[in-house]
């Protein structure tokens, strides 16, 4: 696992809040040497969301998907799946200056 890759994101059981039920994928905005803690900082994906300026988006085979950096969690990870790609380095910049905007940083 590496920072910016898509790793397809398990349904917890019980869903909380507005949490979507259906299959869904999240990008890994964790930086590189803190992916052994036992927790994941991932960042969900959606196509349908409608466009923010904090809501990026990503070609994910071949649809156009939204980086919901505002839905930023931390996640066990027994909860991430396969891996279903990679962001590439543009995608990942643009998924940075949406953190820094979300964040305040």
């Amino acid at each position: 696992m590496v920072r910016g890759e898509v790793r397809r994101l398990r349904v917890p059981s019980g869903r909380r809040g507005s949490e979507q039920r259906d299959a869904r994928y999240a990008v890994v905005v964790q930086a590189d040497e803190l992916l052994p803690l036992s927790t994941v900082l991932v960042a969900p994906t959606s196509a349908s969301a409608p466009a923010r300026s904090f809501r990026p988006a990503i070609d994910l085979d071949g649809q156009l998907t939204r980086v919901l950096v505002e839905q930023t969690t931390a996640v066990s990870r027994a909860r991430l799946g396969g891996s279903v790609g990679r962001l590439n380095a543009e995608e990942l910049r643009v998924v940075d200056e949406a953190l820094l905007t979300v964040f305040g940083l």
